[in-house]
C-alpha cells in the first residue's frame, strides 16, 4: 500500500541500451520509487533485462527492443557511423512511442520514467525524461552540436519534465554538457545518481580494479588491451569486470589477476572500495559512482566518443581522475603517473543522495 495514497501507483521505467550506465544508474531510482510504494514495471532487453532482473528478481520487465547503436571499430569513424544509423533510431522511436500506448492502456501505468530515450511521452501521464547531456559533444563540433541540441529540446519538451544526473552549480561532473547556456523548462538537478555507499573498514583486495563496459566492439578491444599488459606484470593483483551480466563466469588468468563476466551491486561496491586504483571508460554513471566513493581513477575515454573524450580531459583539467587516451594507454606507464597526478576529492559537501527527494516528491503527485 502506497505511503502517499490509497492506490498502488504504477511506474514505467526504461533505460537507454546504449552501455550498461543507464540501467545501473535507473537502480538507485527503482528503490526509492520502491520505497514510496510505487509498483514498478521495467522495459529492457538483452544486457540490460538481465542485469535488472538480477538486481530485482521480484519486479516485471516488460521485453522492448532497444536502439542497438553499433560503434566503429576506429574511433576516427565514431561520428559517421552514428549518423548513418539515425534512420534506425526514428524507427525504433515511432516503435516506442506505439508500444507505449499499448503498454499504458494494457497495464494502467500511472507514470513513465524514461532514461534518454526518446519515444517514451504520453498526453495523459506524467513522463520524466533522465539526461545529463543537454548538450551532444559530436566530433565536428559546432553546427552539428546546435543542431543536435535543438532536436534533442524539441523531444524533451514532449515530456512532462527533465531531471539532470548531476549537480546545478560547481562542483559538477558533466561540464556544458548538462549546464548549457539554456536548459528545457521544467529541469531538476538530481545530483550524484550512484547505487553505491560507502562503507567503512573494507580490506583491501587489489592494486587495480578495472570495469570494462560500453558497447561492442569497443568493450571487447580494451578487455582484449587491458588483459595482454596485466599478463605482463607480475606481482600486481587486480579484478577485471568484463561488464557482461547475461554470462556468469570467474577465472584466474594469470597469479593474482582474476576476472569475473558481471558483479551485482553490493559486490561491485566493495570491490571498488578494496581497490587502490579503478581504471574505466568515461561513462558517466561510471564517473558518478567514483565520485561517491571518493576513488581514484584511471579513465580511458571509448575512442570516437565525444561524449567521453569531452568527460575525460574535463574531469582531469579539474583533478579529479587520470584521463589517457586508448590509443597512448600503457598499464605500466599509466600506473606510474598517476603516483604523481594531484588527485582533488569531488565531493566538496555535496548532497550525495539529493535525488532521494526529487523521487519522493514526484510519487506524492501522482
Amino acid at each position: 500500500m502506497s505511503t502517499y495514497s490509497q492506490v498502488q501507483k504504477k511506474v514505467l521505467i526504461v533505460p537507454l541500451d546504449w552501455g550498461l550506465g543507464h540501467a545501473t544508474r535507473d537502480i538507485p531510482l527503482i528503490h526509492e520509487l520502491l520505497n514510496a510504494g510505487c509498483e514498478v514495471v521495467i522495459a529492457a532487453e538483452g544486457k540490460h533485462a538481465a542485469l535488472l532482473s538480477r538486481e530485482f528478481p521480484q519486479l516485471t520487465i516488460l521485453p522492448l527492443p532497444g536502439y542497438n547503436i553499433r560503434y566503429s571499430q576506429k574511433g576516427l569513424f565514431f561520428g559517421l557511423k552514428i549518423i548513418r544509423q539515425i534512420p534506425k533510431i526514428w524507427r525504433a522511436v515511432q516503435y516506442e512511442q506505439a508500444w507505449l500506448r499499448r503498454t499504458v492502456a494494457e497495464l494502467g501505468i500511472h507514470a513513465v520514467i524514461s532514461d534518454n530515450r526518446f519515444g517514451l511521452y504520453h498526453r495523459d501521464i506524467p513522463c520524466i525524461f533522465i539526461s545529463h547531456q543537454l548538450l551532444i559533444k559530436t566530433p565536428f563540433g559546432g553546427f552539428t552540436e546546435r543542431l543536435l541540441q535543438q532536436i534533442n529540446y524539441r523531444f524533451i519538451r514532449r515530456y512532462s519534465a527533465c531531471w539532470i544526473p548531476d549537480f546545478a552549480g560547481e562542483p559538477n561532473l558533466s561540464g556544458e554538457l548538462a549546464h548549457p547556456t539554456s536548459l528545457p523548462p521544467n529541469t531538476t538537478y538530481l545530483g550524484c545518481l550512484s547505487r553505491f555507499e560507502p562503507i567503512a573498514g573494507v580490506p583491501r583486495k587489489y592494486d587495480l580494479l578495472a570495469l570494462i563496459s560500453g558497447p561492442e566492439p569497443q568493450r571487447t578491444n580494451l578487455e582484449q588491451l587491458l588483459l595482454a599488459q596485466l599478463q605482463q606484470m607480475p606481482g600486481i593483483s587486480a579484478l577485471v569486470v568484463s561488464g557482461r551480466p547475461d554470462q556468469a563466469e570467474k577465472k584466474e588468468v594469470a597469479p593474482g589477476i582474476w576476472q569475473v563476466s558481471h558483479l551485482n551491486a553490493k559486490e561491485l561496491n566493495e570491490a571498488m572500495l578494496a581497490a587502490d586504483m579503478v581504471l574505466s571508460r568515461s561513462g558517466y554513471t561510471t564517473l558518478m559512482d567514483l565520485a561517491k566513493l571518493g576513488k581514484k581513477a584511471i579513465l580511458i575515454p571509448t575512442p570516437g566518443q565525444s561524449e567521453q573524450e569531452y568527460l575525460g580531459r574535463y574531469l582531469m583539467e579539474k583533478g579529479y581522475f587520470y584521463s589517457v587516451p586508448q590509443h597512448q594507454f600503457t598499464l605500466a606507464k599509466a600506473l606510474e603517473n598517476v603516483k604523481s597526478f594531484p588527485f582533488a576529492t569531488f565531493q566538496h559537501g555535496q548532497d550525495m543522495e539529493a535525488y532521494k527527494k526529487v523521487v519522493a516528491d514526484f510519487v506524492k503527485t501522482l
